[in-house]
């Protein structure tokens, strides 16, 4: 093989792995902006995540009833903004992010993650959820952005409480 074709291939390679890991920022820092929404949120950020065709759509027909769809950068915005509001809906936010497998085809890419949700909310519930997300990304701007979001619920269940004041069960040193 030509030393050129070597560096060419090499080149392409380099190029795939700074897109993922361009991508793997761009649904870390969503994700970031979605554990911390409350009044002040950044949601210019957060909407410039998205393409400005994205669409964000609630898969299954729970998160379809519950989430819904919207179409645009703006209208993603907006959803969001709803999240805003004081009291803050969530007293406690967090996403685990798992599975992921990110398949970048030049200037787009597809992505899936297996996500977990803790949540607290003002009105005191509590909530643990499990979802599918399967994401296309899109270069635009020279910026890699969410151009569809798709979360589909697996599993979500009510909890008493997260944090408890109980004694931990750990080994002592005395079993050594």
């Amino acid at each position: 093989m030509p030393a050129q074709t070597r560096f060419d291939e090499l080149q392409q390679r380099l190029a795939c792995l700074e897109s993922e890991h361009a991508i793997r920022a761009c649904m870390n820092r969503y994700m970031a902006l979605c554990d911390a929404l409350g009044v002040g949120s950044p949601l210019d950020e957060l909407a410039a995540l998205f393409t400005v065709d994205a669409l964000w759509e609630g898969r299954g027909a729970r998160y379809r009833d519950s989430f819904g769809g919207y179409r645009g950068r703006e209208a993603i915005r907006a959803m969001f903004a709803r999240y805003t509001v004081e009291p803050a809906h969530f007293a406690l936010n967090v996403h685990f992010l798992t599975s992921e497998l990110i398949r970048v085809r030049g200037h787009v890419a597809d992505a899936s993650w297996v996500m977990l949700q803790a949540s607290s909310f003002a009105s005191g519930a509590s909530h643990l959820n499990s979802a599918r997300l399967t994401v296309a990304f899109a270069l635009e701007e020279g910026e890699w952005r969410i151009a569809h979001f798709q979360t589909e619920n697996l599993f979500s269940r009510p909890v008493d409480h997260w944090n408890s004041d109980a004694h931990l069960p750990v080994p002592t040193q005395d079993a050594q």
